[in-house]
């Protein structure tokens, strides 16, 4: 099993976009979260999300992302296991969401996003002010963080069995919370 460090040193060769980082640093502590929550594997959960998009600016399209990230995944020691996680969270990748851990990190992958937007309009952009009804309020109007795509924010927590507003978003909320100051936020 690849450790969170090695997964980092990964992450360190391969991105230069600070934002990106803190985009899989944000759905890796949300994967903590689940891992938790479901008592699982929070090491393996949590360097699903630290790798997911790790491959993003070398292969910044859906015919390379997330499958050609793969093979470097597999050349550095990644199991067959956590890569078939990986391809899972892209749909158009075709590889079905079969555990709770392909689940989790479809679900976690959007939401995160659209937390971080909200955050960035507050006057303190800070994440400790954030509250789920502000999410909520972000989350219905369409132009706002216009690239988040809505139904698949809506069917991750479908798929994972999780309530989106009573339980979803609260648990990504309170895992980015925990490391606003990693995010900047």
């Amino acid at each position: 099993m690849i450790t969170r460090n090695e997964a980092l040193a990964i992450v360190k060769e391969h991105v230069k976009n600070q934002n990106l980082v803190k985009h899989m640093l944000a759905v890796e502590a949300a994967m903590a979260a689940y891992a938790k929550k479901y008592g699982e594997d929070e090491d393996r959960w949590r360097v699903a999300g630290l790798l997911h998009d790790f491959d993003w600016e070398i292969h910044p399209s859906l015919e390379k992302h997330p499958q050609d990230g793969s093979k470097i995944l597999k050349e550095k020691g990644v199991d067959d296991d956590l890569i078939r996680t990986i391809l899972s969270h892209a749909q158009h990748t075709g590889v079905p969401r079969e555990k709770k851990i392909d689940q989790a990190l479809f679900a976690c992958d959007e939401i995160t996003g659209l937390i971080v937007a909200t955050t960035l309009v507050r006057p303190d952009k800070k994440l400790a002010s954030v509250e789920v009804e502000s999410v909520k309020k972000k989350f219905k109007q369409p132009a706002f963080a216009a690239g988040v795509k809505r139904e698949e924010v809506e069917a991750g927590a479908r798929d994972l069995g999780v309530d989106l507003w009573a339980e979803h978003v609260p648990t990504v909320l309170k895992a980015m919370q925990e490391i606003a100051s990693d995010l900047g936020l």
